[in-house]
């Protein structure tokens, strides 16, 4: 939380102690332990700022009803020296206390002191999360899903990084197993179609015309060299040469994205430098395996997963699980992260509960992993579902997306909403430039605010800080809600943070824009009253940085004018 909110807060904790031992000591109330109590802001702000339980918690310690003991509270309680100017009994004992003016004051400055760190804590200690985000099959070119993915996953990792953790990005390439197979022959089969006609296409091939592009191109540069050759070998040398432009492919369109990785780690250095055989290992020594029908079986049932699951199959080959369960077991113990955190599709559900039974047959604490959910996404424009480019005619996918709308709209949307709830995305609305629009809505707070401070230079005005009894003087209720917002924000980058939710952000500045065109639409800033036109050009420039912060945690621009 801000460091003042932070403060106000633990000497309002350490005020209510105080006069709770001074009751005791004066014989008001019984020699007893003093119990835990909470502290809160209520939900109605006629209950005040702040809200404490401390008299009902006492109930029983000091065998007196609450509201007796929130006399005694209140009579030996000295709120001088803190931000509080006054308390009052509520009901059966709840005690409601009220900030004092030059709070609002002190939150500005630390906004403004601040500067580009406003927002951020030490909450997370450094503790190092590897985040793992899109992961797209390099076989094919990026969806919808993806593009949500990647939003939420980039943004989430910048929200981990503001509330003190040490965060990397990491995309994992499946570049073995059966994909790897199937593309091998897609492109196989179009490279030798293109020498002879006759041949035909398995049905659960990859039918993309990103494959016959690859064939294509492929014959432009080694043309038949390869039609006569044992097929391992034209196959690995279609991969070879079709597999890193997909890979390059695929890091260009994110890097377009404003998504840049720490990491592009390979499925195939598990299988080269013996870690999938090594997991096999493990489990067989912890005993946790079986034979059945040739094939090797974790006992995934007696760690909480619904079913026993294949490993080796008859055949001796690996199931898909095994070089995942080996790069899990890389980031949290090999790579040793304090925590590893996997956006994943809705079709994964059965998955969570087969990696953590695994990690946990390891001897692991499986609670290290933490796997998000991402619901479906549903294209919409005029309330009709679109699954067609307007530019190009073809599907739309990650990369034709961000030729239909605004890059800003794209990562701002699919942050809307929570990353477990199905989302329609409105194309029209993203591309629109009006209030209707949340980003824009929120860019154009920000410049607007721009505009009245160059507007103010030009006038002549000095932007110079205003002392404490100029900012003493914000004390309309436009202002006071406006600040009260400020000092949310590194609050709610910590809530964003445990929720795996950046969301909570959008939300957040949404909110802090609304709140500023309420302002700004009900109290004239530049005015012939010096000061108080001072103090709130101090106001709107805290607002302004604060909305500035936030886009760029969220790799959104934050334009001057509009």
């Amino acid at each position: 939380m801000s460091k003042i909110v932070s403060e106000a807060q633990s000497a309002l904790r350490q005020k209510i102690i105080e006069a709770i031992n001074t009751a005791i000591a004066e014989g008001e109330l019984a020699d007893a332990e003093i119990p835990e109590f909470i502290i809160e802001v209520p939900a109605n702000k006629a209950n005040g700022d702040y809200s404490s339980n401390a008299a009902m918690a006492g109930a029983r310690a000091f065998r007196k009803a609450p509201r007796a003991i929130a006399e005694s509270i209140v009579k030996y309680l000295d709120l001088t020296d803190t931000f509080f100017e006054r308390v009052e009994i509520a009901g059966a004992g709840f005690l409601n206390f009220f900030l004092s003016q030059h709070f609002w004051t002190e939150i500005l400055k630390d906004v403004i002191s601040s500067g580009e760190d406003y927002g951020k804590s030490d909450y997370g200690q450094g503790k190092s999360v590897l985040v793992e985000f899109v992961s797209a099959n390099p076989t094919g070119p990026m969806h919808i899903g993806n593009a949500r993915g990647g939003a939420i996953g980039d943004c989430l990792a910048s929200v981990l990084d503001w509330a003190g953790y040490r965060v990397d990005r990491e995309f994992y390439i499946n570049d073995a197993g059966n994909q790897i197979e199937k593309f091998a022959t897609s492109l196989e089969v179009r490279y030798l179609q293109h020498f002879d006609g006759s041949i035909e296409m398995p049905e659960d091939a990859y039918h993309g015309q990103d494959i016959t592009d690859h064939a294509e191109n492929f014959i432009k540069e080694y043309g038949d060299k390869y039609v006569d050759s044992p097929s391992a070998d034209r196959r690995k040398a279609l991969v070879d040469y079709a597999l890193p432009k997909n890979i390059e492919g695929l890091e260009r369109d994110l890097g377009r994205y404003r998504i840049t990785y720490d990491k592009w780690f390979r499925e195939s250095t598990l299988h080269n430098d013996g870690s999938v055989d090594k997991v096999i290992e493990e489990l067989k020594a912890k005993g946790v395996t079986y034979e059945q029908d040739g094939a090797l079986w974790f006992k995934a049932s007696e760690f909480g997963n619904d079913k026993d699951i294949v490993l080796i199959r008859a055949n001796g080959l690996p199931t898909y699980i095994v070089p995942d369960i080996a790069y899990h077991y890389n980031k949290l113990v090999t790579r040793n992260y304090y925590k590893a955190i996997d956006i994943l599709g809705a079709d994964h559900h059965g998955y969570i509960a087969r990696m953590k039974a695994a990690l946990t047959a390891l001897g692991l604490d499986a609670s290290r992993l933490d796997i998000v959910i991402m619901q479906m996404v549903r294209l919409v424009r005029d309330g009709e579902t679109i699954k067609l480019s307007k530019r190009s005619g073809k599907a739309i996918t990650l990369n034709t997306l961000i030729d239909e709308v605004p890059l800003d709209a794209a990562r701002f949307f699919f942050n809307l909403r929570e990353p477990n709830s199905h989302f329609d995305f409105d194309l029209e609305l993203a591309a629109k430039q009006s209030s209707e629009n949340p980003v824009y809505y929120v860019q154009y707070a920000h410049a607007r605010i721009c505009s009245i401070i160059k507007k103010a230079e030009a006038q002549g005005i000095e932007l110079r800080n205003p002392t404490d009894a100029e900012l003493d003087r914000l004390d309309s209720d436009e202002e006071k809600e406006l600040i009260r917002h400020l000092s949310a924000l590194t609050d709610e980058v910590i809530s964003a943070a445990n929720a795996y939710d950046p969301a909570k952000i959008t939300h957040y500045v949404i909110e802090l824009a609304t709140l500023f065109h309420k302002f700004y639409n009900a109290k004239r800033v530049i005015d012939e009253d010096e000061g108080l036109m001072c103090a709130r050009l101090y106001l709107c420039r805290a607002v302004r940085d604060t909305i500035k912060n936030i886009l760029t945690m969220m790799k959104i621009t934050a334009p001057e004018e509009m």
